[in-house]
């Protein structure tokens, strides 16, 4: 899949399938639009492409009150969410810069600009609740309206429901906010997991005995937080177990920067002591214990992860059961 940040690339394709939207998680509703995007691109002969935004529209409105807390939490960091579109079979995504003139684009300017101009649109696929332009004034009705003068095709997908049940970041969101790691795996299709490379830290961990792979959420407010059961991807052939905390570390620095500290239960001797650093992992979040704790010190915190890895010894080990 290829990446574009912004309109003014020579390598957009000259004509395009495209739908629009944040699709933070793309999670199922996501990916049943997306198949057919792909089956209407390839319909058409051209490629399928996606146009989504970063900052998100509702981060950018709620930084330009002041009120960043009334953004929605984010589900997933721009790397996954582009992970997963290439899964999906997307052949090109495009990141537009989310600010004030673009927001004040008229719903005609972001058609003429940004479709027809910008992106060579012959097929636009929008979901039922689709809004464009400077404040919202854009919808569905005059996006057909314009199709129909301006030579594309404009369809809309209803809501994707399962068990009766509106799949929705919105879903995915309050299912993470409640530790349901379960029934956020069943809105995604696939367990919620984060992604990166493996940084280097203040290596607490390794001084406390129990070294972590640190990876950065890239945005201040993700949509899960606390201390999880996880799987660990890219270190060795199989899946590692692990335990993790995902949060800003309120014992040690409570900076507010979002970290993901992951401390592997098994670890793979071929990599030695320092082996995993640079590696590009994905986490599987599992199964959530507790959110994050503030502890009176650094013994008491040492306590408090010795309990964290023998409840994740406990809980893969009765997951091996029920197998």
């Amino acid at each position: 899949m290829q990446v574009f940040r912004g309109l003014r690339h020579p390598g957009i394709a000259p004509a395009c399938a495209l739908t629009i939207g944040n699709f933070d998680g793309v999670h199922r509703g996501h990916q049943a639009m997306l198949a057919l995007l792909n089956n209407e691109a390839q319909h058409r002969g051209v490629p399928s492409c996606v146009l989504s935004f970063e900052p998100q529209p509702r981060d950018f409105f709620a930084g330009l009150r002041g009120q960043p807390e009334l953004a929605p939490r984010r589900v997933a960091t721009l790397r996954d969410k582009l992970s997963e579109l290439e899964r999906c079979g997307i052949d090109q995504a495009v990141i537009m810069r989310f600010d004030v003139a673009f927001a004040g684009q008229s719903p005609q300017a972001f058609i003429d600009e940004v479709l027809v101009r910008g992106l060579h649109a012959r097929y636009v696929l929008v979901g039922d609740d689709f809004r464009f332009g400077a404040k919202r004034a854009g919808d569905y009705a005059m996006l057909d309206d314009a199709g129909a003068r301006q030579g594309f095709d404009v369809a809309r997908m209803m809501s994707y429901e399962v068990h009766g049940l509106r799949v929705s970041s919105s879903a995915v969101r309050e299912a993470l906010a409640a530790g349901d790691m379960a029934r956020a795996s069943a809105l995604l299709g696939r367990p919620y997991s984060i992604s990166g490379h493996v940084r280097h830290g203040r290596k607490l961990g390794r001084e406390l005995g129990t070294p972590t792979l640190n990876l950065r959420f890239g945005h201040a407010r993700p949509a899960a937080q606390g201390v999880f059961a996880v799987q660990v991807h890219g270190l060795a052939e199989a899946p590692l177990p692990g335990v993790a905390s995902l949060g800003v570390r309120p014992t040690v620095e409570d900076a507010g920067l979002q970290l993901l500290e992951v401390h592997c239960l098994q670890w793979p001797e071929t990599l030695g002591r320092d082996g995993g650093y640079g590696h590009c992992i994905k986490v599987d979040l599992l199964h959530k214990f507790h959110d994050e704790r503030k502890y009176p010190s650094l013994a008491a915190l040492r306590q408090g992860i010795d309990q964290d890895i023998a409840d994740a010894h406990a809980w893969f080990g009765a997951l091996q059961v029920a197998r």
